[in-house]
């Protein structure tokens, strides 16, 4: 085995999320959070712009850390592609019903939902953890009778 062969076998990493054009970001801040947006061209080592014609995202420059990467990227999409071409790739893609399907976006969902709910929503829901958790009373009791 040869040196280089060596080094490149150490230098293998298991990151796969790199800012890159194409690559689908959750935007974490501003009036836009929480929406979906495509790298469309990288600035510099601090900002990207970042346009989702989709998810109502404008097209602007955006720093890094206010922006989450995702598993999803669209591969064809060059660098500068206009609102155009951006929202035709990405529903080509099909990303938004990907990311939909996704545990991480329901988790946001349910997130979301439970910080939205009413005290009469918690009550209903107090209720129906009560009476589920009977109900699961009732059968170990009665499966632990059955085998004994």
């Amino acid at each position: 085995m040869t040196t280089t062969t060596a080094t490149s076998e150490r230098l293998q990493s298991t990151f796969k999320r790199f800012v890159e054009v194409g690559r689908v970001v959750l935007v974490n801040d501003g009036p836009s959070a929480g929406n979906l947006a495509v790298i469309v061209e990288i600035i510099d080592h601090n900002r990207a712009l970042i346009d989702g014609p989709t998810t109502s995202v404008p097209r602007q420059s955006f720093p890094y850390r206010n922006l989450i990467l995702t598993p999803y990227t669209i591969a064809s999409l060059p660098r500068g592609a206009g609102n155009g071409a951006v929202k035709k790739a990405f529903e080509k893609a099909g990303v938004l019903e990907k990311w939909q399907s996704s545990g991480w976006a329901k988790k946001l969902a349910a997130r979301k939902q439970r910080k939205n709910a009413s005290d009469f929503d918690r009550f209903q829901i107090q209720l129906a953890k009560k009476s589920r958790r009977e109900e699961v009373r009732k059968a170990y009791v009665k499966e632990k009778k059955a085998s004994a």
